[in-house]
C-alpha cells in the first residue's frame, strides 16, 4: 500500500529537498506552502499524513494543526526550528503524532513518518471492532462511536483508548502510554499524557452518565475500568 504524504512548508527550497526524497521512500507525495491551501488539500486528497512546518505565513502550524484535528485523525508530525521542552509539550497537545527539530536527516524523517504511520494503522485483523459498554473501537479504520455517535478523535488519542481497552484493568504508566502514541518514552514529556488523557475524557464524555471509563491510578498511571 503506497502512503500519502502532504509536506507543509512555506519555503519552497524545503519541498523540493523533503518530497522528492520521500518519493524515492516510496510514499505518494503532495506539498502546500500556506495554512489555507494545506486544509484545502486535506479536505481534497485525505492524506495519511501531514508534514507540517511550524511557521507558516497567515496561519501558524499549531492553528493549521488544530484545524485538522476538527475535521480529521489524519496523523501530523510537526517540523520546527523552535528548541525548548514546552513548545514541544505545546505541539503535542494540539494534536501533533510527533515532533522534529531543524535541522534534521531526511532519513530520519522517513523513519519517523513509518513509525506513525505503523502506530496508527490496525495491528489486529480486520475485522476487530472492541466493545466497551457504549463505546465502540474499530481498529482497522480508527474510528470511535459511543451511542452510535461517531466520536473523533487524534492519532494519539485513539491510541491512548484502544491501549488501555484492549487490556481493562491493567494499569498503565505515563511513559508506556507515551511510548504507544509516539513511538519513544521521552520522560521529559511524560506529563502530556495527562493533557491527552483530559481531552479523550471530554470527547468520548466520560463520567457523563456516572460510569468513568478511564481511570486514573494515582501514582502509576491509567487504567480502563473493568466490568469483570
Amino acid at each position: 500500500m503506497q502512503h500519502s504524504i502532504l509536506v507543509v512548508d512555506d519555503e519552497q527550497k524545503v519541498l523540493d529537498i523533503i518530497c522528492p526524497y520521500l518519493e524515492q521512500e516510496g510514499f505518494r507525495v503532495s506539498s502546500a506552502t500556506t495554512g489555507n491551501e494545506a486544509i484545502q488539500k486535506v479536505e481534497e486528497i485525505k492524506p495519511d499524513l501531514v508534514v507540517l512546518d511550524w511557521m507558516l505565513p497567515e496561519k501558524s502550524g499549531l492553528d493549521i494543526c488544530r484545524e485538522i484535528r476538527g475535521i480529521s485523525g489524519i496523523a501530523v508530525i510537526m517540523l520546527t526550528a523552535k528548541t525548548e521542552e514546552m513548545d514541544r509539550v505545546l505541539g503535542l497537545e494540539m494534536g501533533a503524532d510527533d515532533y522534529m527539530t531543524k535541522p534534521f536527516s531526511l532519513r530520519e524523517l522517513s523513519a519517523r513518518i513509518r513509525s506513525v504511520l505503523r502506530r496508527v494503522s490496525s495491528k489486529k485483523s480486520e475485522e476487530e471492532i472492541l466493545q466497551r459498554g457504549d463505546l465502540f473501537i474499530d481498529v482497522e479504520k480508527v474510528r470511535v462511536w459511543k451511542n452510535e455517535e461517531e466520536v473523533f478523535l487524534t492519532a494519539g488519542e485513539f491510541q491512548i483508548l484502544y491501549t488501555l481497552a484492549k487490556r481493562p484493568g491493567v494499569v498503565y504508566s505515563r511513559l508506556q502510554l507515551l511510548q504507544a502514541t509516539t513511538g519513544d518514552a521521552y520522560i521529559n514529556y511524560e506529563r502530556s499524557i495527562d493533557s491527552h488523557v483530559s481531552h479523550l475524557r471530554k470527547k468520548i464524555g466520560d463520567g457523563e452518565s456516572g460510569v468513568r471509563y478511564i481511570q486514573t491510578v494515582h501514582g502509576l498511571g491509567y487504567r480502563f475500568r473493568d466490568d469483570r
